[in-house]
Protein backbone atom coordinates (compact mmCIF):
# COMPACT_ATOMS: atom_id res chain seq x y z
CA UNK A 1 0.00 0.00 0.00
CA UNK A 2 1.91 3.57 -0.64
CA UNK A 3 1.90 5.84 1.18
CA UNK A 4 -0.62 8.04 -0.27
CA UNK A 5 -3.06 5.61 0.38
CA UNK A 6 -1.89 5.05 3.95
CA UNK A 7 -2.45 9.12 4.41
CA UNK A 8 -5.76 9.15 2.49
CA UNK A 9 -7.21 6.15 4.88
CA UNK A 10 -6.12 7.77 7.49
CA UNK A 11 -7.73 11.37 7.18
CA UNK A 12 -10.62 9.39 5.86
CA UNK A 13 -11.05 7.33 9.53
CA UNK A 14 -10.02 9.91 11.68
CA UNK A 15 -11.53 13.38 11.72
CA UNK A 16 -9.26 15.04 14.31
CA UNK A 17 -6.24 13.72 11.84
CA UNK A 18 -8.03 15.08 8.59
CA UNK A 19 -9.21 18.07 10.46
CA UNK A 20 -5.70 19.38 11.49
CA UNK A 21 -3.79 18.72 8.25
CA UNK A 22 -6.22 20.78 6.38
CA UNK A 23 -6.07 23.80 8.60
CA UNK A 24 -2.17 23.89 8.31
CA UNK A 25 -2.36 22.67 4.45
CA UNK A 26 -3.28 24.85 1.81
CA UNK A 27 -5.05 21.72 -0.35
CA UNK A 28 -2.98 18.62 -0.14
CA UNK A 29 -5.76 16.11 -0.27
CA UNK A 30 -8.24 18.68 -2.68
CA UNK A 31 -8.50 15.75 -5.25
CA UNK A 32 -9.11 12.70 -3.24
CA UNK A 33 -11.61 14.39 -0.49
CA UNK A 34 -15.06 12.50 -0.03
CA UNK A 35 -17.44 13.49 2.78
CA UNK A 36 -18.18 10.66 4.72
CA UNK A 37 -20.41 10.37 8.09
CA UNK A 38 -18.16 13.18 10.38
CA UNK A 39 -18.81 15.42 7.66
CA UNK A 40 -22.40 14.94 7.32
CA UNK A 41 -22.93 15.70 10.80
CA UNK A 42 -21.26 18.88 10.76
CA UNK A 43 -23.29 20.13 7.78
CA UNK A 44 -26.70 18.74 8.81
CA UNK A 45 -27.14 20.47 11.85
CA UNK A 46 -24.71 23.71 10.58
CA UNK A 47 -27.65 23.96 6.96
CA UNK A 48 -30.34 23.65 9.43
CA UNK A 49 -29.08 26.41 11.84
CA UNK A 50 -28.53 28.97 8.79
CA UNK A 51 -31.81 27.94 7.25
CA UNK A 52 -33.88 29.02 10.47
CA UNK A 53 -31.74 32.04 10.73
CA UNK A 54 -31.89 32.91 7.51
CA UNK A 55 -36.14 32.59 7.59
CA UNK A 56 -35.86 34.99 10.93
CA UNK A 57 -33.53 37.44 9.21
CA UNK A 58 -36.49 37.41 6.05
CA UNK A 59 -38.82 38.00 8.26
CA UNK A 60 -37.16 40.82 9.74
CA UNK A 61 -36.98 42.16 5.92
CA UNK A 62 -40.86 41.66 5.89
CA UNK A 63 -41.55 43.56 8.69
CA UNK A 64 -39.54 46.09 7.14
CA UNK A 65 -42.09 46.13 4.07
CA UNK A 66 -44.86 45.89 5.87
CA UNK A 67 -44.18 49.12 7.79
CA UNK A 68 -43.10 51.19 4.42
CA UNK A 69 -45.89 50.07 3.23
CA UNK A 70 -48.05 51.36 5.74
CA UNK A 71 -46.27 53.98 7.88
CA UNK A 72 -48.98 56.38 6.63
CA UNK A 73 -51.54 55.06 9.19
CA UNK A 74 -50.09 56.20 11.57
CA UNK A 75 -53.59 56.58 13.94
CA UNK A 76 -55.88 59.48 15.54
CA UNK A 77 -58.43 59.71 17.99
CA UNK A 78 -62.01 59.11 16.89
CA UNK A 79 -63.39 62.03 18.88
CA UNK A 80 -62.29 64.07 21.92
CA UNK A 81 -63.64 63.95 25.46
CA UNK A 82 -65.53 66.98 26.59
CA UNK A 83 -65.06 66.21 30.02
CA UNK A 84 -61.70 64.57 30.66
CA UNK A 85 -62.12 61.06 32.89
CA UNK A 86 -60.63 59.99 35.69
CA UNK A 87 -56.84 58.35 35.53
CA UNK A 88 -54.75 56.52 37.82
CA UNK A 89 -50.93 56.86 37.43
CA UNK A 90 -49.19 53.96 38.90
CA UNK A 91 -45.44 53.98 39.25
CA UNK A 92 -43.74 50.61 40.30
CA UNK A 93 -40.38 50.96 41.93
CA UNK A 94 -38.04 48.38 43.41
CA UNK A 95 -34.85 49.86 44.86
CA UNK A 96 -34.08 52.77 42.25
CA UNK A 97 -32.60 55.69 44.68
CA UNK A 98 -31.01 57.25 42.03
CA UNK A 99 -34.08 57.70 39.26
CA UNK A 100 -37.19 58.15 41.55
CA UNK A 101 -36.87 61.89 42.48
CA UNK A 102 -36.62 62.33 38.50
CA UNK A 103 -39.68 60.09 37.98
CA UNK A 104 -41.63 61.89 40.77
CA UNK A 105 -40.95 65.74 40.12
CA UNK A 106 -41.89 64.43 36.09
CA UNK A 107 -45.04 62.81 37.17
CA UNK A 108 -46.34 65.49 39.36
CA UNK A 109 -45.72 68.27 36.31
CA UNK A 110 -48.32 66.28 34.34
CA UNK A 111 -50.89 68.86 32.89
CA UNK A 112 -54.43 66.75 33.75
CA UNK A 113 -57.44 68.09 36.04
CA UNK A 114 -56.19 67.58 40.02
CA UNK A 115 -59.76 66.23 40.47
CA UNK A 116 -59.17 63.49 37.45
CA UNK A 117 -55.99 62.15 38.95
CA UNK A 118 -54.80 59.73 40.87
CA UNK A 119 -50.92 59.00 41.39
CA UNK A 120 -50.09 55.75 43.40
CA UNK A 121 -46.41 55.06 43.96
CA UNK A 122 -45.69 51.17 43.99
CA UNK A 123 -42.48 50.65 45.97
CA UNK A 124 -41.24 47.26 46.60
CA UNK A 125 -37.89 48.79 47.52
CA UNK A 126 -36.04 47.15 50.63
CA UNK A 127 -33.05 50.05 50.37
CA UNK A 128 -33.03 54.04 51.22
CA UNK A 129 -35.22 54.31 47.85
CA UNK A 130 -38.20 53.52 50.39
CA UNK A 131 -37.43 56.34 52.45
CA UNK A 132 -36.79 59.05 49.67
CA UNK A 133 -40.30 57.83 47.92
CA UNK A 134 -42.25 57.99 51.41
CA UNK A 135 -40.59 61.53 51.74
CA UNK A 136 -41.03 62.69 48.44
CA UNK A 137 -44.97 61.62 48.80
CA UNK A 138 -45.62 62.96 51.72
CA UNK A 139 -44.02 66.63 50.93
CA UNK A 140 -45.81 66.72 47.24
CA UNK A 141 -49.32 65.65 48.81
CA UNK A 142 -49.35 68.17 51.30
CA UNK A 143 -48.56 70.28 48.27
CA UNK A 144 -52.02 69.44 47.25
CA UNK A 145 -50.71 66.55 44.43
CA UNK A 146 -53.31 63.56 44.61
CA UNK A 147 -50.21 61.13 45.39
CA UNK A 148 -50.27 58.07 47.92
CA UNK A 149 -47.61 55.90 48.66
CA UNK A 150 -47.73 52.38 48.47
CA UNK A 151 -45.43 49.34 50.63
CA UNK A 152 -44.92 45.81 50.09
CA UNK A 153 -43.43 43.83 52.42
CA UNK A 154 -43.19 40.69 50.31
CA UNK A 155 -42.12 41.14 46.19
CA UNK A 156 -44.52 38.83 45.36
CA UNK A 157 -45.38 38.35 41.79
CA UNK A 158 -42.72 41.23 41.10
CA UNK A 159 -43.66 44.19 39.26
CA UNK A 160 -47.16 42.26 37.95
CA UNK A 161 -47.80 42.28 41.51
CA UNK A 162 -47.38 45.66 42.28
CA UNK A 163 -49.42 46.56 39.62
CA UNK A 164 -52.13 43.98 40.59
CA UNK A 165 -52.34 45.34 44.11
CA UNK A 166 -52.30 48.61 43.13
CA UNK A 167 -55.16 47.81 40.61
CA UNK A 168 -57.40 46.90 44.11
CA UNK A 169 -57.19 50.45 45.56
CA UNK A 170 -56.99 52.68 41.70
CA UNK A 171 -60.21 54.46 41.55
CA UNK A 172 -59.43 55.97 37.91
CA UNK A 173 -61.23 54.05 34.47
CA UNK A 174 -58.11 54.17 32.75
CA UNK A 175 -54.69 53.18 33.93
CA UNK A 176 -51.07 54.77 32.64
CA UNK A 177 -48.02 53.47 33.90
CA UNK A 178 -44.48 54.62 33.79
CA UNK A 179 -41.71 52.77 34.79
CA UNK A 180 -38.95 54.44 37.51
CA UNK A 181 -36.25 55.51 34.54
CA UNK A 182 -39.11 57.31 32.79
CA UNK A 183 -39.68 60.56 32.99
CA UNK A 184 -42.89 61.43 31.19
CA UNK A 185 -43.51 64.87 29.93
CA UNK A 186 -46.70 66.89 31.16
CA UNK A 187 -48.62 66.61 27.65
CA UNK A 188 -48.74 62.57 27.85
CA UNK A 189 -52.08 61.87 29.51
CA UNK A 190 -53.97 64.01 27.62
CA UNK A 191 -52.37 63.13 24.42
CA UNK A 192 -53.18 59.52 25.38
CA UNK A 193 -56.92 59.77 26.83
CA UNK A 194 -58.75 60.85 23.61
CA UNK A 195 -58.04 57.78 22.07
CA UNK A 196 -60.05 55.97 24.67
CA UNK A 197 -63.20 57.64 23.15
CA UNK A 198 -63.24 54.64 21.04
CA UNK A 199 -65.10 51.74 23.54
CA UNK A 200 -62.79 48.94 21.76
CA UNK A 201 -59.60 50.22 22.75
CA UNK A 202 -57.71 48.82 25.74
CA UNK A 203 -54.36 49.92 25.41
CA UNK A 204 -52.33 53.41 23.85
CA UNK A 205 -48.29 52.86 23.78
CA UNK A 206 -46.04 55.57 23.62
CA UNK A 207 -42.71 55.85 22.02
CA UNK A 208 -39.66 55.52 24.42
CA UNK A 209 -36.64 58.12 23.49
CA UNK A 210 -33.65 58.81 25.36
CA UNK A 211 -32.44 60.90 28.31
CA UNK A 212 -28.84 59.30 27.53
CA UNK A 213 -28.97 58.38 24.54
CA UNK A 214 -25.01 59.97 23.74
CA UNK A 215 -23.56 58.78 26.88
CA UNK A 216 -21.46 56.13 25.22
CA UNK A 217 -21.10 53.79 22.43
CA UNK A 218 -23.06 51.38 24.26
CA UNK A 219 -25.56 53.77 25.19
CA UNK A 220 -25.64 54.73 21.27
CA UNK A 221 -26.33 50.97 20.19
CA UNK A 222 -28.70 50.40 22.52
CA UNK A 223 -30.49 53.24 21.63
CA UNK A 224 -30.71 52.07 17.48
CA UNK A 225 -31.85 48.42 19.24
CA UNK A 226 -34.68 49.72 20.96
CA UNK A 227 -35.43 52.59 17.88
CA UNK A 228 -35.98 49.76 16.03
CA UNK A 229 -38.60 47.54 17.95
CA UNK A 230 -40.32 50.90 18.19
CA UNK A 231 -40.35 51.94 14.75
CA UNK A 232 -40.10 49.08 12.52
CA UNK A 233 -41.99 46.63 14.76
CA UNK A 234 -44.18 48.21 16.78
CA UNK A 235 -45.18 50.30 13.40
CA UNK A 236 -45.41 47.76 10.75
CA UNK A 237 -47.52 45.42 13.13
CA UNK A 238 -50.04 47.92 14.54
CA UNK A 239 -50.58 49.93 11.59
CA UNK A 240 -51.16 46.41 9.89
CA UNK A 241 -54.57 45.40 11.89
CA UNK A 242 -51.30 42.47 13.54
CA UNK A 243 -51.22 41.95 17.80
CA UNK A 244 -48.46 44.00 18.71
CA UNK A 245 -47.23 44.47 22.78
CA UNK A 246 -47.28 46.82 25.53
CA UNK A 247 -43.89 47.60 26.69
CA UNK A 248 -44.68 47.86 30.30
CA UNK A 249 -44.47 51.86 30.70
CA UNK A 250 -45.24 54.82 29.00
CA UNK A 251 -48.17 53.55 28.34
CA UNK A 252 -52.23 53.97 29.56
CA UNK A 253 -54.71 50.92 29.74
CA UNK A 254 -58.91 50.72 29.74
CA UNK A 255 -59.11 49.16 33.56
CA UNK A 256 -61.95 47.15 32.41
CA UNK A 257 -59.78 45.53 29.65
CA UNK A 258 -56.83 44.67 32.15
CA UNK A 259 -59.87 42.86 34.15
CA UNK A 260 -61.53 41.35 30.93
CA UNK A 261 -58.20 39.64 29.98
CA UNK A 262 -58.01 38.22 33.29
CA UNK A 263 -55.55 40.49 34.94
CA UNK A 264 -51.41 40.98 36.70
CA UNK A 265 -50.00 37.74 35.93
CA UNK A 266 -46.84 36.72 36.98
CA UNK A 267 -45.94 33.55 35.27
CA UNK A 268 -43.89 34.89 32.58
CA UNK A 269 -40.74 37.86 33.38
CA UNK A 270 -42.61 39.71 30.54
CA UNK A 271 -46.32 40.48 31.93
CA UNK A 272 -46.41 43.15 29.63
CA UNK A 273 -46.67 41.03 26.47
CA UNK A 274 -48.49 38.12 28.43
CA UNK A 275 -51.15 40.82 29.22
CA UNK A 276 -51.33 42.40 26.01
CA UNK A 277 -51.99 39.13 24.00
CA UNK A 278 -54.76 37.87 26.44
CA UNK A 279 -56.46 41.32 25.71
CA UNK A 280 -55.75 41.05 22.16
CA UNK A 281 -57.48 37.35 22.11
CA UNK A 282 -60.54 38.70 23.81
CA UNK A 283 -61.06 41.23 20.57
CA UNK A 284 -59.57 44.44 22.37
CA UNK A 285 -57.73 47.04 20.05
CA UNK A 286 -54.66 48.23 20.78
CA UNK A 287 -53.28 51.73 19.94
CA UNK A 288 -49.26 52.68 18.91
CA UNK A 289 -49.02 56.09 18.57
CA UNK A 290 -44.97 56.97 18.13
CA UNK A 291 -45.63 61.06 18.45
CA UNK A 292 -46.56 60.55 21.64
CA UNK A 293 -42.88 60.39 23.11
CA UNK A 294 -41.48 59.38 26.77
CA UNK A 295 -37.84 60.10 27.71
CA UNK A 296 -36.18 56.77 29.41
CA UNK A 297 -32.53 56.39 30.98
CA UNK A 298 -30.61 53.46 28.79
CA UNK A 299 -28.28 51.47 30.60
CA UNK A 300 -24.91 52.56 30.96
CA UNK A 301 -23.37 49.01 32.42
CA UNK A 302 -22.76 46.27 29.86
CA UNK A 303 -23.62 43.78 32.82
CA UNK A 304 -26.91 45.67 33.80
CA UNK A 305 -27.67 45.67 29.83
CA UNK A 306 -27.23 42.06 29.64
CA UNK A 307 -29.92 41.64 32.30
CA UNK A 308 -32.13 42.98 30.57
CA UNK A 309 -31.62 42.04 27.50
CA UNK A 310 -32.17 38.38 28.92
CA UNK A 311 -35.12 38.87 31.18
CA UNK A 312 -36.82 40.25 27.92
CA UNK A 313 -35.34 36.87 26.09
CA UNK A 314 -36.78 34.32 28.83
CA UNK A 315 -40.06 36.54 29.19
CA UNK A 316 -41.11 35.99 25.72
CA UNK A 317 -40.36 32.49 24.92
CA UNK A 318 -42.20 31.52 28.77
CA UNK A 319 -44.87 33.65 27.03
CA UNK A 320 -44.37 31.86 23.54
CA UNK A 321 -45.03 28.69 25.80
CA UNK A 322 -47.82 29.55 27.88
CA UNK A 323 -49.84 31.66 25.09
CA UNK A 324 -49.04 29.86 21.33
CA UNK A 325 -51.36 27.51 21.71
CA UNK A 326 -54.45 29.15 22.47
CA UNK A 327 -53.48 31.54 19.91
CA UNK A 328 -53.35 28.90 16.91
CA UNK A 329 -56.27 27.61 18.39
CA UNK A 330 -58.29 30.95 18.12
CA UNK A 331 -60.06 31.82 15.25
CA UNK A 332 -57.37 34.48 14.65
CA UNK A 333 -56.44 35.60 10.48
CA UNK A 334 -53.52 33.11 9.80
CA UNK A 335 -51.33 36.39 9.53
CA UNK A 336 -51.70 37.37 12.16
CA UNK A 337 -50.52 33.79 13.84
CA UNK A 338 -47.59 34.01 12.02
CA UNK A 339 -46.83 37.31 12.93
CA UNK A 340 -47.29 36.31 16.78
CA UNK A 341 -45.13 33.28 16.58
CA UNK A 342 -42.41 35.12 15.10
CA UNK A 343 -42.48 37.79 17.30
CA UNK A 344 -42.85 35.19 20.74
CA UNK A 345 -40.20 32.90 19.42
CA UNK A 346 -37.58 35.31 17.88
CA UNK A 347 -35.46 34.47 20.94
CA UNK A 348 -34.65 31.18 20.16
CA UNK A 349 -32.10 32.53 17.58
CA UNK A 350 -29.58 32.71 20.10
CA UNK A 351 -29.31 29.30 21.21
CA UNK A 352 -28.93 28.73 17.29
CA UNK A 353 -26.53 31.30 16.97
CA UNK A 354 -23.96 30.23 19.87
CA UNK A 355 -24.45 26.48 18.54
CA UNK A 356 -23.80 27.87 15.05
CA UNK A 357 -20.36 29.85 16.30
CA UNK A 358 -18.81 26.06 18.12
CA UNK A 359 -19.96 24.32 14.63
CA UNK A 360 -18.83 27.38 12.41
CA UNK A 361 -14.98 26.01 12.21
CA UNK A 362 -15.44 22.73 11.08
CA UNK A 363 -18.26 23.65 9.08
CA UNK A 364 -15.62 26.25 7.13
CA UNK A 365 -13.21 23.56 6.22
CA UNK A 366 -15.56 21.24 4.75
CA UNK A 367 -17.28 23.43 2.80
CA UNK A 368 -13.92 24.70 1.20
CA UNK A 369 -12.93 21.27 0.67
CA UNK A 370 -16.53 21.13 -1.14
CA UNK A 371 -15.70 23.89 -3.20
CA UNK A 372 -15.78 27.47 -3.91
CA UNK A 373 -19.00 26.84 -6.34
CA UNK A 374 -21.23 25.43 -3.52
CA UNK A 375 -20.12 28.53 -1.47
CA UNK A 376 -21.47 31.13 -3.30
CA UNK A 377 -24.27 30.46 -4.50
CA UNK A 378 -25.81 28.28 -1.10
CA UNK A 379 -23.90 30.20 1.62
CA UNK A 380 -23.62 33.11 1.01
CA UNK A 381 -26.81 33.87 0.34
CA UNK A 382 -28.14 32.47 3.87
CA UNK A 383 -25.24 34.33 5.56
CA UNK A 384 -26.71 37.61 3.48
CA UNK A 385 -30.46 36.98 4.81
CA UNK A 386 -29.57 36.26 8.06
CA UNK A 387 -27.53 39.12 8.76
CA UNK A 388 -27.66 41.78 5.88
CA UNK A 389 -31.24 42.48 7.02
CA UNK A 390 -30.43 43.03 10.78
CA UNK A 391 -28.39 46.02 9.64
CA UNK A 392 -30.83 47.23 6.84
CA UNK A 393 -33.91 46.62 9.31
CA UNK A 394 -32.01 49.40 11.83
CA UNK A 395 -30.91 51.91 9.03
CA UNK A 396 -34.51 52.39 7.75
CA UNK A 397 -35.82 52.93 11.94
CA UNK A 398 -32.93 55.75 11.97
CA UNK A 399 -34.03 57.31 8.46
CA UNK A 400 -37.54 57.04 9.63
CA UNK A 401 -36.33 59.12 13.20
CA UNK A 402 -33.78 61.17 12.09
CA UNK A 403 -34.33 61.96 8.51
CA UNK A 404 -31.63 64.80 8.33
CA UNK A 405 -28.80 63.00 10.35
CA UNK A 406 -29.38 59.57 10.18
CA UNK A 407 -26.07 58.93 7.99
CA UNK A 408 -23.99 60.16 11.14
CA UNK A 409 -25.63 56.78 12.96
CA UNK A 410 -24.89 54.53 10.46
CA UNK A 411 -21.48 53.91 12.10
CA UNK A 412 -23.37 52.70 14.59
CA UNK A 413 -24.65 49.73 12.64
CA UNK A 414 -21.56 47.67 12.88
CA UNK A 415 -21.05 47.86 16.57
CA UNK A 416 -24.65 47.14 16.91
CA UNK A 417 -24.65 43.77 14.67
CA UNK A 418 -21.68 42.52 16.54
CA UNK A 419 -23.39 43.92 20.06
CA UNK A 420 -25.98 41.77 19.26
CA UNK A 421 -24.07 38.11 18.42
CA UNK A 422 -22.38 38.86 21.68
CA UNK A 423 -25.01 38.80 23.57
CA UNK A 424 -25.84 35.86 22.13
CA UNK A 425 -24.22 33.59 25.68
CA UNK A 426 -26.76 35.49 27.76
CA UNK A 427 -29.51 35.70 26.19
CA UNK A 428 -28.96 31.61 25.12
CA UNK A 429 -28.89 30.98 28.76
CA UNK A 430 -32.21 32.59 29.22
CA UNK A 431 -34.32 30.80 26.58
CA UNK A 432 -33.16 27.55 27.67
CA UNK A 433 -34.36 27.83 31.49
CA UNK A 434 -36.92 28.81 29.66
CA UNK A 435 -37.79 26.04 27.15
CA UNK A 436 -36.77 23.82 30.39
CA UNK A 437 -39.08 25.57 32.66
CA UNK A 438 -36.36 26.82 35.20
CA UNK A 439 -38.04 30.08 37.08
CA UNK A 440 -36.07 32.90 38.04
CA UNK A 441 -36.69 36.15 39.76
CA UNK A 442 -37.38 39.42 38.03
CA UNK A 443 -33.91 40.83 38.30
CA UNK A 444 -33.90 44.92 37.97
CA UNK A 445 -31.56 46.63 35.20
CA UNK A 446 -29.77 49.19 37.80
CA UNK A 447 -30.12 52.67 36.43
CA UNK A 448 -27.79 55.29 38.21
CA UNK A 449 -29.41 58.90 36.39
CA UNK A 450 -26.46 59.44 34.12
CA UNK A 451 -27.49 61.98 31.18
CA UNK A 452 -24.24 62.58 30.05
CA UNK A 453 -20.32 61.50 29.62
CA UNK A 454 -19.44 63.16 32.26
CA UNK A 455 -21.41 61.75 34.65
CA UNK A 456 -19.97 58.58 36.83
CA UNK A 457 -21.60 55.61 37.82
CA UNK A 458 -19.20 53.00 38.74
CA UNK A 459 -18.59 54.01 42.61
CA UNK A 460 -22.94 54.01 42.78
CA UNK A 461 -24.54 51.44 44.33
CA UNK A 462 -26.05 48.54 42.62
CA UNK A 463 -23.04 48.89 40.33
CA UNK A 464 -22.17 45.03 39.69
CA UNK A 465 -18.52 43.88 40.28
CA UNK A 466 -18.83 40.28 39.90
CA UNK A 467 -20.58 39.13 36.61
CA UNK A 468 -20.29 35.18 36.51
CA UNK A 469 -19.29 32.74 34.46
CA UNK A 470 -20.42 34.13 30.98
CA UNK A 471 -17.76 36.73 30.14
CA UNK A 472 -15.02 33.93 30.50
CA UNK A 473 -17.14 32.22 27.67
CA UNK A 474 -17.79 35.09 25.83
CA UNK A 475 -13.71 35.59 25.91
CA UNK A 476 -13.00 32.35 24.96
CA UNK A 477 -15.69 33.06 22.26
CA UNK A 478 -13.52 35.41 20.73
CA UNK A 479 -10.35 33.95 20.79
CA UNK A 480 -11.93 30.81 18.61
CA UNK A 481 -13.18 33.63 16.12
CA UNK A 482 -9.84 35.17 15.67
CA UNK A 483 -8.38 31.93 15.26
CA UNK A 484 -11.19 30.87 12.72
CA UNK A 485 -10.58 34.77 11.01
CA UNK A 486 -6.86 33.94 10.48
CA UNK A 487 -7.61 30.40 9.21
CA UNK A 488 -10.33 31.78 6.67
CA UNK A 489 -7.32 34.28 5.25
CA UNK A 490 -5.23 31.19 5.36
CA UNK A 491 -7.33 29.92 2.84
CA UNK A 492 -8.49 32.84 1.09
CA UNK A 493 -11.73 32.30 1.98
CA UNK A 494 -12.14 36.10 2.11
CA UNK A 495 -15.97 36.23 1.60
CA UNK A 496 -16.27 35.23 4.90
CA UNK A 497 -13.86 36.74 6.80
CA UNK A 498 -16.30 40.12 7.67
CA UNK A 499 -19.07 37.49 9.23
CA UNK A 500 -15.85 36.25 11.63
CA UNK A 501 -15.11 39.81 12.44
CA UNK A 502 -18.59 40.36 13.86
CA UNK A 503 -18.53 37.16 15.63
CA UNK A 504 -14.81 38.48 16.88
CA UNK A 505 -15.69 41.63 18.13
CA UNK A 506 -19.11 40.53 19.52
CA UNK A 507 -17.65 38.20 21.88
CA UNK A 508 -14.94 40.08 22.69
CA UNK A 509 -16.13 43.05 23.34
CA UNK A 510 -18.97 41.86 25.39
CA UNK A 511 -16.56 39.81 28.10
CA UNK A 512 -14.25 42.94 28.29
CA UNK A 513 -16.87 45.57 28.66
CA UNK A 514 -18.23 42.71 31.35
CA UNK A 515 -15.15 42.39 33.24
CA UNK A 516 -13.58 45.42 32.66
CA UNK A 517 -16.12 48.28 32.54
CA UNK A 518 -15.88 49.78 35.96
CA UNK A 519 -12.53 49.30 36.37
CA UNK A 520 -11.49 51.25 33.19
CA UNK A 521 -14.02 53.51 33.99
CA UNK A 522 -12.56 54.43 37.62
CA UNK A 523 -9.08 54.95 36.36
CA UNK A 524 -10.60 56.82 33.76
CA UNK A 525 -12.07 59.21 35.86
CA UNK A 526 -9.25 59.35 38.58
CA UNK A 527 -6.83 60.84 35.88
CA UNK A 528 -7.19 65.04 37.27
CA UNK A 529 -6.15 63.38 40.68
CA UNK A 530 -3.24 62.00 39.18
CA UNK A 531 -2.24 64.98 37.22
CA UNK A 532 -2.12 66.73 40.64
CA UNK A 533 0.48 65.20 41.76
CA UNK A 534 2.90 65.27 38.95
CA UNK A 535 5.58 67.91 37.71
CA UNK A 536 4.05 70.78 36.00
CA UNK A 537 5.76 70.27 33.04
CA UNK A 538 4.35 66.84 32.64
CA UNK A 539 0.95 66.98 33.64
Amino acid sequence: MSNLLVLNLLIQTNPVVRYFLRIFHKDPFRGIYQANGFDLSILIPYFTILGILSIYGLHRYYLTFLYLKNRNKAPRPLERFDSLPRVTVQLPIYNERYVAERLLDSVTRIDYPREQLEIQVLDDSTDETRIICSQLVAEYARAGVPISYWHRENREGFKAGALAEGLKKATGEFIAIFDADFAPPPSILRDMVHYFTDPQVAVVQGRWTWINRHTSNLTEVEAIMLDGHFVIEHGARNFSGRFFNFNGTAGMWRRSAIVDAGGWQHDTLTEDTDLSYRAQLKGWKFVYDPRIVCPSELPVEMNAFKTQQSRWAKGLIQTAKKLLPVIWRSSQPLDIKLEASFHLTANIAYPLMTLFALILLPAMIVRFYQGWYQMLYLDLPLFLASTCSVSSFYMVAQRELYPETWPSRVKYIPLLMATGIGLAVTNAKAVVEALLGIDSAFVRSPKYRVESREENWEHKKYARSRSGWIPAVELALGGYFLFNLAYSFAIENYFIAPFLALFFTGYTYTGMMSLLQAPLRRLWNARPSIARVLPAETS
